[in-house]
């Protein structure tokens, strides 16, 4: 049986030193790159590969990211769940991604199979963490960082867009349409973005003078919000202007008004959602949406919880970034609109 490649026989080969090596085949290590080739070379010739695990050992790292998500029935998260891994992948991190969930059970038992593997950090996103579990993260040196939820719990960051902020940008573009009712489908009502979301948009409509006057939860959810659409829509005092929770249910209001309630958008009914996910441009759906930048919600989380895994710094900021409104078809600008 053919015995494993070492580093030692590789810097033999190469004619350099076996710490040389290591930087060589380290993401974010120096080495010169007459060095590298030396290296690579070598390492190829003799069929080297690095052995990740007994570096992890060595180290007392072992350069692994736990990210955990809910859901990916949003198009929002497996195309931040891509990104993120991208970025991470890039400082020479590896990723682990667990489905775990809204169930408190359920997710006890895919973070402790997370810290099982003895990863150096975990992304946390569309789940809900008990301030239980993240002790128990602490208590294990394990930095965590929410992602597009927040908690304000004790060694625990967040980044999320200004969904706060967001509510009140889509009440005052829908009050200066001066519609005779307002609706709002809201999605599952643990999570901060849906309390954030309804409380700015709540706030801010009532500095108008109005108030929601027809109120239904789809969950984030395909069949809920359907259902929502058809009880909120198929009656003589429907709302004529409805902002929902997120695009992912956007889409399923918008196939029931136009497909099964035969009501024209946005002449019948304005429609405004949240995330401006790729479909929302589409020119099926030509959503008038709330844009969460999802590559600096990214790059933010990563800088993050990196700075905490490898400066020690706290990880307890909680990050908002600003996200802008994105005016299409389903809810036109207003006569005289001025969108900033």
């Amino acid at each position: 049986m053919s015995t494993r490649v070492t580093s030692l026989q590789v810097a033999e080969r190469a004619g350099v030193s076996q710490s040389a090596v290591s930087r060589v085949f380290t993401k974010g290590a120096s080495a010169s790159s007459a060095t590298e080739a030396k290296v690579r070379k070598a390492a190829e010739e003799l069929g080297y590969s690095p052995n990740i695990l007994a570096r992890s050992i060595k180290t007392g790292r072992s350069r692994i990211i736990g990210l955990v998500v809910a859901y990916l029935d949003n198009y929002f998260y497996p195309e931040a769940l891509e990104k993120l891994s991208k970025v991470l992948q890039e400082r020479g991190y590896h990723v682990l991604i667990f489905m775990a969930g809204n169930t408190a059970d359920n997710i006890d038992q895919v973070m402790q199979e997370i810290l099982d593997y003895q990863v150096d950090g975990i992304i946390v996103a569309s789940v809900a963490l008990s301030s239980d579990l993240a002790q128990k993260c602490s208590d294990a040196n394990v930095p965590v960082v929410m992602f597009n939820r927040k908690q304000n719990q004790a060694n625990v960051g967040s980044v999320t867009s200004t969904n706060f902020a967001g509510g009140i940008k889509v009440a005052n573009f829908l009050v200066a349409h001066n519609p005779k009712r307002i609706g709002y489908i809201a999605g599952w009502e643990g999570a901060s973005t849906q309390r954030d979301r309804e409380a700015g948009f709540v706030r801010q409509l009532a500095k108008h003078g109005r108030e929601i006057d027809a109120r239904l939860v789809g969950n984030f959810r395909r069949d809920e919000t359907k259902e929502a659409a058809r009880a909120m829509f198929d009656r003589p005092d429907r709302p004529d202007a409805v902002f929902v929770a997120n695009d992912h249910m956007a889409f399923f209001v918008l196939d029931v008004l136009r497909g099964e309630l035969g009501l024209q958008v946005p002449k019948d009914v304005m429609v405004v959602g949240y995330d401006d996910v790729p479909p929302a441009a589409w020119p099926a759906y030509d959503l008038t949406t709330i844009r969460q930048p999802a590559n600096r919600m990214v790059a933010a989380t990563v800088e993050m919880l990196l700075d905490t895994i490898e400066q020690g710094h706290p990880c307890t900021t909680d990050i908002e970034i600003d996200s802008p409104l994105i005016i299409r078809g389903t809810a036109p600008a207003p006569t005289g609109w001025n969108n900033t």
